[in-house]
């Protein structure tokens, strides 16, 4: 056998020697305890503090949302993806809930992306409303309706 065949046969020993030697060093214990992850990642995610509420929580006391939101585009969008988590409100409702920042919580979904599909309503920030605010055109629970204007009461 030639000499190079040899040390590639030492060589590629040596990689799977170190390749498995590693591995058994850096893997952490719990991997593959429950599938391909690390089962204590289960132990630390639930550790963690309750961020969002869901929402039914927020169905028990914003009912007239709830009617509103029935038809609208924005139906089977949860409550927390723009209003933010809100466990603290839940529990405080006498408290102020997180509020969204339009636009860039609308533009999350619906600035222009190649990607997504021709009829889902995108647009150019710049070129739709310059430094407006969506909901000076737009109501976010029913997005084809526009906002009402409030009356204008006569000064004395």
């Amino acid at each position: 056998m030639p000499p190079q065949i040899k040390r590639l046969i030492l060589l590629t020993l040596g990689i799977v020697v170190a390749y498995f030697g590693a591995r058994a060093v850096l893997r952490p214990k719990s991997f593959g305890m429950y599938g391909w992850y690390r089962g204590d990642a289960l132990r630390e995610l639930a550790s963690l503090p309750i961020a969002y509420a869901g929402k039914p929580a927020c169905i028990e006391c914003h009912t007239d949302l709830v009617e509103t939101m029935k038809t609208s585009k924005h139906q089977g969008i949860g409550c927390e993806a723009c209003h933010g988590a809100n466990v603290a409100h839940v529990g405080d409702p006498a408290g102020e809930p997180v509020k969204t920042a339009p636009p860039q919580f609308c533009l999350r979904c619906h600035e222009a992306n190649p990607a997504r599909p021709a009829k889902f309503p995108q647009i150019d920030q710049a070129d739709h409303y310059g430094d407006g605010k969506c909901t000076e055109c737009h109501v976010p629970h029913s997005p084809t309706e526009a906002p009402q204007k409030p009356t204008e009461v006569p000064k004395k």
